[in-house]
């Protein structure tokens, strides 16, 4: 799959905060249907939630006349409130364009009084004041495809083919697109292929989002209204909007303290940018084309705060350090660091394991003052003044150092005999995305620090059959090694065979589930005698009888989980090769440990997974969560009658000194939120 340039990418990831704008004939209704407001669901989805017939809705377009649209007046809007970028509604959910196309008549061209291109108008307007342009399109369509629930159907051949036409006439007629900004719908990993594949060849710089599904895209999207507490090594940005009810215009909703919303959206922001995201935040404009003026008072605070201190935002990176503080967040540019005070007050913010000649620390907004440091061996500690914290105006402390700062290696694994493995890892994420509803954190590297007491090795790289053929990239100290794992010198996962007793197996579900969490809480082990779900009081089901390796099946609605407890006795510590399977989705924990975490494709078969268990002496738990996205049924294995061997081969000799670093990921993957799936491998170099 082709991926985007890294220029365009970077020029993406550096914009950091853009506008999003949702308009349509949903705007002119406001969420009321028939002089009743619509309380359930999203306003731009009334359509639906209102079970407003199809033939009704098809009238609103009459009534669609928004005269004060000025899309020079929404650029201007956007810049004062410091945003780099327009991402707008070409067509949301229900299926109507807001610009003219030849696939239908139910655009605002055709099919209204207004009879202007909205999208050609702000197209125009951004590339006269300067700032890129995005769209959103919905994959899913009211006119093509009933509604559900959820909004997250498959997508049909015909509809497919209708949303390429569609997607290659605005990406043909209105000018450079700097993001395409898909949503909802669950498309075949061959559909997502192929509008990822059109996209980069009618424009190659525009950005691809997540929710085109199936890790085919240039950025990550968090949920709505949602940051991740964990880093991503992957470009990502979050959508935001001014209130968590409705993305759409909704005019009876109760606007209030708009200097506590300013505040909220300015936090959420620093959020983002200081986790290394980007922050997309909506308008929902009325039906005439007007701006809430709530909403523009809002970016306008915003852009106040950033008209001063907008350094510590734009074309800035994440967080260096491993760890959040309280007292607020930090970005990075260059050899400077930017400590937003937007947390709690401290009279002393230490900074661990950094060291580095320090050149100059004081406010952004007062670069002729000093604060007074304290640096030691392993931190930096900067006196704050409780005066500098401001809750309604966050400082920024600039720490600016002579050349490059250096921080002390994460997770510095010491002493003889180390074996490189998932389990002392240090884990780098992306967000795989199956669809709206399949998706998590997926991790697509892992890393080592290391100290040496050995000055040159051959390094051993050990893994199972499920990781024969893959080619793995591992970077030693800065050089690169393109290893092919083909499986040659085989040996037994033990030494001395070691005695397994099986347990008990339970059951639990099928129960209501998304893939990421689960129904009850998985501390250290799990107690099958009580409800695992204080909301659910469904009690775990012993199996009576159940055959080793043999294939079962579960009736399973969409969107439900299936879990299997399995207890497994040790004579003594020692590992075991199990090959699990079924499902869309599967997760392995043993012992509280997460071992596997594996989507598969809409449209796939059952995938089965080997997985190395590094069994303690005495009892073990084994938990299988099995998730059922698409069907009816679902079919599950659990199989520990494998070989039980493992593979083994040398890689290419290495020297060593002082602290040493190691990463592992796939060479040249199909995208790059690939999931690594190396969770077996172990390397060392003794």
């Amino acid at each position: 799959m082709a991926q985007t340039k890294s220029l365009a990418s970077q020029k993406w990831h550096d914009n950091k905060y853009s506008m999003f704008i949702h308009f349509g004939i949903y705007s002119e209704l406001g969420g009321v249907w028939r002089g009743k407001p619509v309380e359930n669901g999203y306003s731009e989805q009334i359509h639906a939630t209102a079970g407003i017939m199809a033939d009704d809705y098809e009238k609103v377009p009459s009534r669609f006349n928004p005269v004060n649209w000025n899309a020079d007046s929404i650029v201007s809007l956007a810049k004062k409130g410091g945003m780099r970028s327009i991402v707008i509604t070409a067509k949301h959910h229900d299926g109507f364009c807001m610009y003219k196309t030849s696939t239908t008549r139910f655009n605002v061209v055709d099919a209204t009084p207004f009879k202007r291109d909205v999208i050609r108008e702000l197209s125009e307007a951004c590339k006269r004041a300067g700032l890129n342009f995005g769209l959103y399109y919905s994959l899913i369509d009211y006119t093509l495809h009933p509604f559900t629930s959820h909004n997250a159907n498959p997508i049909t051949a015909d509809h497919h083919q209708y949303n390429k036409k569609q997607v290659t006439e605005l990406l043909s007629d209105y000018g450079p697109i700097s993001e395409l900004w898909f949503d909802m719908g669950s498309l075949t990993a061959l559909q997502s292929r192929e509008m990822y594949d059109l996209v980069h060849r009618l424009q190659p710089d525009c950005m691809v989002s997540g929710r085109l599904g199936n890790n085919a895209y240039d950025f990550c999207v968090m949920g709505d209204n949602e940051y991740p507490d964990f880093k991503i090594d992957a470009p990502w940005q979050t959508p935001a909007s001014m209130f968590d009810e409705t993305w759409g215009y909704r005019s009876w909703q109760k606007r209030e303290d708009v200097e506590a919303k300013i505040q909220q959206k300015l936090t959420s922001l620093i959020k983002v940018v200081s986790r290394g995201g980007n922050y997309l935040l909506n308008i929902g404009p009325k039906g005439d084309g007007t701006v809430v003026p709530y909403e523009a008072a809002v970016l306008s605070g915003v852009g106040k705060w950033l008209g001063k201190n907008g350094e510590a935002i734009y074309s800035t990176t994440a967080n260096p350090f491993p760890e959040s503080f309280q007292w607020g967040e930090i970005t990075t540019k260059g050899n400077r660091l930017y400590l937003i005070l937007s947390g709690k007050a401290t009279v002393g913010i230490v900074l661990p394991g950094i060291s580095g000649q320090i050149k100059k620390v004081s406010l952004l907004n007062d670069p002729k003052s000093t604060l007074k440091t304290k640096s030691g061996k392993e931190n930096l500690t900067i006196f704050t003044p409780e005066k500098l914290y401001h809750s309604t105006d966050y400082q920024v402390i600039v720490v600016e150092y002579n050349g490059k700062y250096h921080l002390m290696p994460e997770q510095l694994l010491t002493g003889k005999n180390i074996t490189l493995d998932y389990h002392n890892s240090i884990k780098h994420f992306s967000y795989a995305c199956i669809d709206y509803y399949n998706n998590h954190r997926s991790i697509v590297k892992q890393s080592w620090n290391f100290s040496s007491h050995l000055k040159s090795a051959v390094p051993v790289i050990f893994y199972t059959t499920e990781e024969i053929g893959k080619e793995i990239e591992l970077n030693w100290n800065g050089e690169n090694e393109r290893v092919r794992l083909v499986g040659s010198a085989k040996i037994p996962v033990n030494e001395n065979a070691i005695e397994i007793k099986w347990g008990n197996r339970y059951s639990y579900g099928p129960v209501r589930s998304d893939f990421e969490n689960l129904p009850g809480k998985f501390e250290k082990a799990i107690n099958p005698e009580v409800a695992w779900s204080e909301r659910n009081p469904t009690k775990w089901n012993l199996i009576s009888t159940w055959v080793d390796a043999k294939e079962e099946a579960v009736t399973c609605s969409p969107f439900q989980s299936y879990y299997i407890l399995q207890d497994i006795v040790a004579h003594s510590a020692g590992k075991l090769l199990l090959e699990t399977g079924g499902g869309d989705g599967i997760q392995v924990w043993l012992n509280g440990e997460n071992l596997v975490k594996h989507l598969i494709p809409h449209e796939s078969h059952l995938n089965t997974e080997v997985v190395l268990l590094q069994l303690k002496a005495g009892k073990n738990q084994l938990l299988i969560k099995f998730n059922n996205r698409y069907g009816y049924l679902l079919n599950y294995k659990i199989n520990s009658k494998i070989d039980q061997s493992i593979y083994q081969q040398n890689l290419s000799p290495r020297n060593f000194s002082g602290i040493n670093s190691c990463e592992l990921k796939l060479y040249h993957p199909e995208s790059e939120h690939e999931p690594i799936r190396m969770n077996n491998i172990k390397i060392r170099y003794n």
